[in-house]
């Protein structure tokens, strides 16, 4: 068998790789090369250079320290610790077990006593809004709450009244009377410009520590927090994810850029023991800026509401309705009746179809956009009616409605409180 022309060819790769390689390695930094007789070459490594990084800059780390301090002088003495009062229910056991052979009329069975009354205790935080006495917090802070104590940064306190609440943005305010000279507002910042990365400082009151701050990064952006965290009800849109440390009671803080403005009020976290395990959540500043007005004025906030409800389109949810695998979009499962989605003939699912192993509605529109703005999922539906619009307005849907797309206007109501 005749070998001698892949020897030859062999031979030709490796020098041709032996060229690369010294070329790489000439390229590389610190390194420089000799190619010596022979084709041999001589690789000698530069003097090592001391490399500078942030963290070994006394000037990078003292600059960092020093917007630290000052975003804290700035904002925490707007920031409060909130102490409430709520009934508790205890559910009273007597003494002796029921006995199903005693006779009705034993006067065992008629000296039960009744429940005592008494108050659980609970902990939050909250930040000036203005000069006239108003702190806004989270409503599952001030929930139910019998009696509302407010502390400040220099240890006064004052008792509080509930102004407004909104449940389904986890806004609330309260009211002190306290001296115009400890009122200092925060400076509320722009949440649509945050980016992930970003610095994100959190001052609060974890665990009754009054005044603490944590630092981290936004993490993540417009995250949808279940109302109550409660999966299967209304969602809070454009919820803003950090890693600063959040813990207990620091509910209704703040969580502001290196600027010192406020860019989200820290409302929950996920975690599997109740504390900081990475994963914070804060209410957008642009959702306070729009509710917190409106409970000033008028003791609540009307949400728009279009009367559905419904999920993100899939692939197997489009093949099963017979769209394009790749078709984006929110179906329709459920207009609520008297909704103004009914009103404008917005129709649900109405049929049943197995996919992905599961019994699924399908069938209903899928929403793909609302004036115009592209819809690839129910989040951005929520998203932009708590942006863009108000109770009153008419916005257009676009739907494919049995494969064919068409527009539909649907004047937007009140979202009921009641449900």
């Amino acid at each position: 068998m005749n070998r001698s022309k892949p020897l030859t060819i062999g031979f030709i790769l490796l020098v041709i790789f032996s060229t690369m390689a010294c070329a790489l390695v000439s390229r590389i930094p610190g390194i420089t090369t000799r190619r010596q007789p022979q084709g041999r070459v001589e690789v000698t490594p530069a003097p090592r250079q001391e490399v500078v990084s942030g963290l070994d800059n006394p000037e990078v780390i003292a600059a960092y320290e020093g917007a630290l301090e000052r975003v804290y002088a700035l904002v925490n003495p707007s920031v409060v610790n909130i102490q409430v009062l709520v009934p508790q229910t205890l559910e009273f056991n007597p003494f002796f077990p029921e006995d199903p052979d005693l006779p009705p009329d034993h006067p065992d069975l008629e000296a039960t006593p009744e429940a005592p009354e008494f108050f659980g205790q609970g902990d939050g935080s909250g930040f000036v809004w203005d000069q006239d006495g108003h702190i806004v917090t989270n409503y599952h802070v001030v929930e139910d709450a019998q009696n509302i104590q407010v502390t400040f940064y220099d240890g006064s306190i004052y008792t509080a009244e509930l102004v407004g609440s909104d449940r389904d943005s986890d806004l609330a305010v309260i009211r002190v009377d306290a001296p115009r000279d400890l009122l200092q507002p925060v400076v509320m910042g722009d949440s649509s410009q945050v980016r992930v990365g970003q610095l994100a400082i959190a001052i609060g009151n974890p665990f009754g520590l009054n005044g603490t701050m944590t630092v981290g990064v936004i993490s993540a952006l417009n995250r949808s927090l279940p109302v109550g965290l409660i999966a299967g009800g209304y969602q809070i849109p454009d919820v803003i994810q950090t890693d600063a440390p959040i813990n207990p009671g620091n509910s209704g803080g703040v969580l502001v850029n290196i600027e010192g403005q406020v860019i989200g009020i820290t409302t929950a976290i996920r975690s599997t023991n109740q504390a900081n395990a990475g994963i914070g959540f804060a209410v957008p500043s642009n959702i306070v800026l729009r509710v917190v007005p409106s409970l000033i004025e008028s003791g609540r906030y009307a949400h728009p509401w279009l009367g559905i409800s419904g999920t993100t389109l899939t692939p197997s949810l489009a093949r099963a309705m017979d769209l394009p695998s790749g078709q984006r979009g929110a179906l329709v499962i459920e207009v609520i009746e008297g909704s103004p989605s009914e009103e404008a003939g917005v129709r649900g699912s109405n049929r049943e179809a197995e996919v992905d192993g599961f019994l699924t509605p399908i069938g209903g529109d899928v929403i793909i956009a609302i004036d115009d703005q592209p819809v690839n999922g129910m989040d951005d539906i929520i998203a932009y009616l708590s942006r863009s619009t108000e109770v009153g307005q008419t916005v257009t849907l676009t739907v494919l409605r049995n494969g064919r797309e068409t527009t539909i206007d649907v004047t937007l109501q009140a979202r009921p409180s009641e449900r």
